[in-house]
């Protein structure tokens, strides 16, 4: 039989070896929680390097880039100008720059007239005149002046010539100047102005469209352009010469201007953005602003 003195021994044996084993599991431990804690500094060290190249400490933290403005519309006060018409305005982004959209204009003269709003050169006034025919706004309106300079002039609910949307845009093409020549009428070889068929903006002060435009029905060549081009006729061009040679009637200014024959547009319809080549712009105009009606 073992001694008591044997069995003590045998005890304290054995204590020693639970105490080693806990201190072995326990340096163990330590040397794995700083392996770790090296590895997330490593990491650490990492994603602040990665993120230090990316700007994330930049005294000014980078914006996301806003989607670019295409056009800008400049409100104007109806409650001055009584004569506009509030229908909302256009969209500002993501609006067609490339291409033609066709415009129908059905009036109670004959077959509908068909032109192409160039997108290239005209997105805004293209985008103007699809929001505005998207409101109806042009239905059952009047053109209400027979210009001299050989136009149909339309787009004015109030047939006042001072009417339009609650908004203004700048101009987009207006054609550059020909050669100096002090006449109205073309060099020999120089093409006109606005030649018969062209669809241009009006406004007054000029840079300060809203709806109104013109269809010219005879070339017109000036030194001092001042309608923007947004398009040209495609079709029912011999329409638009028949309402030109309507006759004409004071206006109330003391131009005779006015149809003697009610010529209204029954309707007005813009469709959509079709790729292909469009007339190259000929000419871009810095933009303006202006609380007029046009």
């Amino acid at each position: 039989m073992a001694s008591s003195r044997d069995r003590q021994r045998k005890l304290a044996r054995a204590k020693l070896d639970r105490q080693m084993a806990r201190r072995a599991a326990a340096t163990r431990r330590r040397r794995q929680i700083q392996a770790g804690v090296g590895v997330f500094l490593v990491l650490a060290v990492i994603v602040a390097g990665s993120a230090w190249a990316l700007g994330a400490f930049d005294s000014e933290p980078k914006q996301t880039a806003a989607a670019e403005e295409t056009c800008i519309w400049t409100p104007q006060d109806a409650a001055v100008n009584t004569n506009l018409k509030d229908v909302g305005t256009p969209a500002t982004t993501d609006l067609p720059t490339e291409g033609t959209r066709a415009m129908t204009v059905t009036t109670n003269q004959g077959a509908p007239i068909t032109a192409e709003l160039n997108l290239t050169s005209s997105p805004c006034a293209a985008a103007s005149i699809a929001h505005l025919a998207s409101r109806s706004f042009y239905d059952n309106t009047q053109c209400h002046e027979i210009t001299t300079e050989g136009a149909l002039r339309c787009g004015d609910p109030s047939g006042t010539g001072l009417g339009g949307p609650s908004y203004s845009f700048y101009d987009e093409d207006v054609p550059s100047v020909p050669s100096a020549s002090p006449s109205a009428s073309p060099a020999p070889g120089q093409p006109p102005t606005y030649p018969k068929g062209t669809v241009a903006m009006i406004s007054n002060p000029p840079g300060s469209n809203g709806s109104q435009f013109l269809i010219f029905f005879k070339d017109f060549t000036t030194t001092d352009p001042k309608y923007p081009v947004i398009g040209k006729v495609t079709g029912g061009l011999d329409v638009v010469e028949k309402i030109g040679a309507l006759p004409t009637v004071d206006n109330g200014t003391g131009a005779q201007v006015r149809p003697k024959s009610d010529v209204v547009i029954q309707s007005l319809t813009v469709g959509e953005p079709t790729t292909g080549a469009a007339p190259s712009p000929s000419s871009t105009s810095a933009p303006a602003s202006s609380p007029s009606a046009g």
